[in-house]
């Protein structure tokens, strides 16, 4: 079995959001459920079960679920359910050409899956998750290319 490409993953749904967060934190940093729950300080771990299937967490939770799954996929879902993009903070670092075939193959993608939708043989939410992942690649360049000048340092960045 082939590791998930954790970038290029896109959530549907709050649900499918909360589901991302646990598979990354069970694959990337191999914590189980209850793992998670301890760690956030909850004194039982199937309330995360109960928030998984009703997609109800609350949000004074949610910066301590994120943080020890190691994932943000609930906050990108909810800033891209309002129509908002969300970036990482650029450092103006030198980019390479793996970050620049990276963004092609995105904005690739996101072509074609708008050729397909538009032809009906694509489906509405891979084809918005691809827009939405092409214009945060792009986001994120255009805003590195304006710090460029100023460099900031790299101090505990995590590049997961």
């Amino acid at each position: 079995m082939t590791a998930r490409n954790w970038k290029a993953v896109q959530a549907t749904s709050l649900r499918h959001a909360l589901e991302l967060d646990k598979d990354f934190a069970k694959e990337r940093r191999n914590l189980s459920v209850e793992r998670i729950a301890e760690q956030m300080g909850l004194a039982d771990h199937w309330a995360l079960y109960k928030w998984f299937q009703n997609g109800r967490m609350p949000l004074v939770l949610l910066a301590s679920y994120e943080s020890v799954c190691g994932a943000d996929y609930v906050l990108r879902w909810l800033a891209a359910s309002r129509g908002k993009l969300l970036i990482d903070v650029p450092t103006g670092r030198q980019v390479g050409a793996v970050d620049i075939q990276t963004l092609q193959s995105a904005l690739n993608q996101s072509v074609g899956l708008l050729l397909a939708f538009s032809t009906g043989k694509a489906e509405a939410a891979d084809t918005l998750a691809s827009i939405q992942q092409a214009m945060e690649g792009l986001a994120w360049h255009r805003s590195n290319v304006e710090k460029n000048r100023q460099p900031e340092l790299e101090l505990g960045i995590s590049h997961d």
